[in-house]
């Protein structure tokens, strides 16, 4: 049985009015909620949350939003605007228009969606590592990948702000002031569509040649989802988002007992993106898609140090040019909990890098092609924790090594690796000095952690 959103039980403490305003906001739009469940604050995992009320089964809906109550682009106040003038707002993001929308409604006092945008007063509980200092990103997250990527996104969303959105803003004062809508403002809003929005997902296309025409368009654009952004997010979740031509429904997925939170998925998501993108993470090694990765450059560096003679030298440079056309110098080799997950440009690079003199000059000979194609399947199953102890010697050594190579880029100035393992890892365990850590500390120890522990099991894996 559903009932509408405001008969929903919620705390009586002051602060959390807002919820209050939302959930009658909720009803007003024809947004149905389960009776089974309800939204807090308390008992959750982070901020809001919900929980159940009652026991909950395997394809029960524990929402439905009409898709009239979604805020995007196409259905925020401006929309006719954004629209006629779309062609002056595309950017390498594709979120301009959305965050144009934002930044109307969030600062418009009779904005329709006031009581949903309200829950958020100040941005403050967003904790992205875009939001730390610069010195913090590095000092905590460094080998893990999130400061480079950080710093690739504020320089995006500075240069995105000054060339189209704030000539965009001064174009139309009655609606956008510059005052008002800051760069400050933009990069929070940026914070808060990565961390909260849902995308919609592509249609797939039974035609090779309409598929090949999907490919080439941009993917369906972000949109603010309220209800299903409240819902907190685990690899092992129990409720998944589906999506009809009406509406968008949250459905049980397993069994959810009274008192157990409801937790969606964001997808199959490693520790240091989720830090990136929503600002949280998951409790050390309970994060089954955790991912690690180790540069191609890594492994050209583990090459060099055993080469000798000039003319070694220059047959590996030859291989890294060769390298560099059939992959792009900045990939990386990703590794999961289970094995590889790019097995095929890793099977490449070894392959390649480990090529004789002889070998190599007939494969460059017919430009990075083989003379026979091989079995696809049969490459997975050799980058597999099962499949890796058998590797050729070489390969192994050239993959152990460039893991450890890795596990230095997370030391500081100093450390040894034997000192620096010991310390990340024995802090993890111990419990009471793990509570002592602030928020930002501790997020980063699981990232540098979950990473490190794949690592040393793909060392352990690949040691002669």
């Amino acid at each position: 049985m559903a009932t509408e959103a405001k008969r929903q039980k919620t705390d009586d403490s002051p602060e959390l009015s807002p919820l209050q305003n939302f959930l009658q906001w909720c009803h007003k739009v024809g947004l149905v909620l389960s009776s089974k469940v309800c939204v807090s604050k308390a008992g959750t995992a982070a901020e809001y949350g919900m929980l159940a009320t009652d026991d909950i089964e395997g394809g029960e809906v524990l929402f439905t939003i009409p898709r009239s109550a979604l805020l995007h682009q196409g259905t925020a106040k401006v929309s006719a605007l954004l629209e006629k003038e779309s062609s002056s707002l595309e950017s390498s993001s594709g979120w301009v228009s959305l965050l144009l929308a934002l930044l109307y409604e969030y600062t418009a006092p009779q904005s329709h969606w006031k009581p949903y945008l309200s829950l958020w007063t100040n941005f403050k509980t967003l904790d992205h590592p875009m939001f730390w200092s610069k010195e913090e990103r590095d000092r905590l997250l460094r080998g893990t990948g999130v400061p480079e990527a950080v710093d690739t996104d504020l320089a995006n969303i500075q240069r995105e702000y000054k060339d189209v959105v704030l000539p965009f803003i001064n174009k139309h004062p009655d609606l956008w002031n510059p005052n008002t809508h800051t760069l400050e403002l933009y990069t929070q809003l940026v914070a808060f569509v990565m961390a909260y929005s849902f995308q919609e997902p592509q249609e797939e296309e039974d035609d090779e040649e309409d598929e090949d025409e999907e490919e080439e368009k941009d993917p369906n654009p972000p949109m603010m989802v309220p209800m299903a952004d409240m819902l907190n997010h685990v690899s092992n979740h129990n409720a998944n988002l589906e999506f009809t031509p009406d509406s968008l429904k949250m459905v049980c997925v397993r069994p959810i007992h009274k008192g157990e939170e409801v937790f969606n998925t964001y997808g199959q998501i490693a520790n240091w993106q989720l830090l990136h993108m929503y600002g949280f993470t998951e409790p050390y090694q309970s994060n089954s898609n955790d991912k690690a990765e180790i540069p191609i450059t890594n492994f050209y560096s583990v090459i060099i140090q055993g080469t000798q003679s000039d003319s070694d030298q220059q047959l590996l440079k030859d291989k890294c040019e060769m390298l560099c056309q059939l992959m792009p110098e900045n990939t990386a080799l990703v590794f999961s909990k289970q094995g590889c997950l790019t097995d095929t440009e890793l099977h490449t690079a070894l392959k390649v890098l480990c090529m004789s003199r002889e070998e190599f000059s007939e494969f460059k000979d017919n430009d990075g092609w083989e003379d026979v194609e091989e079995d696809e399947e049969k490459i997975s199953l050799l980058y597999t924790n099962e499949g890796l102890p058998g590797l050729k010697a070489a390969w192994k050594r050239l993959i152990h090594e460039a893991a450890r190579l890795t596990v230095k880029s997370y030391m500081e100035e100093g450390e040894t690796e034997g000192e620096y393992v010991d310390k990340d890892q024995v802090l993890i365990e111990d419990q009471v000095a793990l509570a002592k850590l602030s928020r930002r500390e501790q997020n980063a120890l699981q990232v540098r952690c979950g990473q490190k522990s794949i690592l040393y099991k793909l060392m352990e894996l690949t040691k002669s």
